[in-house]
């Protein structure tokens, strides 16, 4: 039986799963990204390797921030980015689905589909006040774990209001709040309805959401945004259980779709010696930061050049 390798490197977590034959997870893993793309990507084969010891693995995708690194070590046969490989993880599952929304760590986006066939979309580009990061900046402001702001946000009749343009003004209104007298409980059932109202004025600004509607990234854990997402869209929104790995599940499915003779793969890749070199190019006027990546000393990959005047 052949097996596809999915691989999702974000700036807060990294995930990777297993695909069989079907397409569906027999082995996956989820870790902190750690500001160290190349240990996490080391520490999740390795999880990996524990897990299924003996398959074959005859396709390999990547995707998220990282996704030329991951796929220059792993030798992918798909280089994919997060709006594609999501979409067809997602579509893999729930094949009728039209919107697709994703809080992660860093960042959000929503997609929007039709017949299967992503026809418009939004990404995050300059902050993080609606993204898990600041959810967990918050709760630490409030003395709390981030998981239990989701079971904490439903027990509260009134939610407190709260500014989420930003994370300084989110962190000012917090503070305010709280010396005002407001519960930790409606604080925090605050904090969720300000992400999701940053969501959709943002992201969601003039765009059509229908239902399908499925909730993915670790927010989606969350069940206090969840309860704030189908109050404001008024319609039932779906969390996956394997929702916070779509976006590997997409990989995978795309390198079984973009295998060729070339591709190989094997777990000791993780054992050997990668370094990343980055060098100002003195090729043209442009002088390029180019990245070179190496393993066991020899280049394998390089990128940031405009032009192909690079010097290596």
């Amino acid at each position: 039986m052949t097996h596809s390798l999915g691989v999702d490197v974000g700036s807060i977590s990294t995930k990777g799963v297993i695909l069989d034959e079907a397409g569906k997870i027999v082995a996956s893993a989820y870790l902190w990204t750690e500001g160290d793309p190349l240990g996490a990507i080391r520490c999740l084969i390795n999880a990996l390797r524990t897990q299924m010891p003996h398959v074959t693995i005859c396709a390999v995708g990547t995707t998220g921030s990282a996704r030329r690194l991951a796929g220059a070590m792993l030798n992918a046969s798909a280089i994919k980015n997060e709006i594609t490989a999501h979409a067809v993880g997602t579509l893999s599952k729930h094949p009728n689905a039209k919107t697709i929304l994703e809080i992660g760590g860093q960042d959000a986006k929503i997609i929007l589909l039709q017949d299967g066939i992503v026809v418009d979309y939004a990404m995050n580009t300059l902050c993080a006040a609606g993204t898990g990061a600041f959810l967990s900046a918050q709760a630490g402001r409030l003395g709390l774990d981030i998981e239990e702001l989701g079971n904490m946000a439903i027990r509260s009749n009134a939610p407190t209001q709260l500014s989420a343009r930003c994370t300084v003004f989110a962190e000012s209104d917090l503070i305010h709040k709280a010396q005002a007298g407001h519960s930790k409980v409606d604080l925090v059932a605050g904090l969720c309805a300000a992400v999701v109202a940053n969501f959709l004025n943002n992201l969601g600004k003039g765009k059509q959401i229908t239902p399908p509607i499925i909730f993915q990234g670790g927010v989606s854990k969350n069940k206090g945004v969840v309860a704030a997402f189908e109050k404001e869209l008024g319609c039932e929104v779906c969390v996956d259980t394997d929702g916070h790995l779509m976006g590997a599940v997409g990989a995978a499915l795309l390198g079984r779709d973009n295998q060729n003779e070339e591709t190989s793969f094997a777990f000791d890749l993780a054992d050997k010696a990668y370094e990343t070199q980055s060098r100002s190019c003195s090729g043209c006027l442009n002088h390029c930061e180019v990245v070179y990546f190496h393993r066991d000393g020899e280049v394998l990959d390089y990128w940031g050049n405009r032009c192909e005047k690079h010097v290596g």
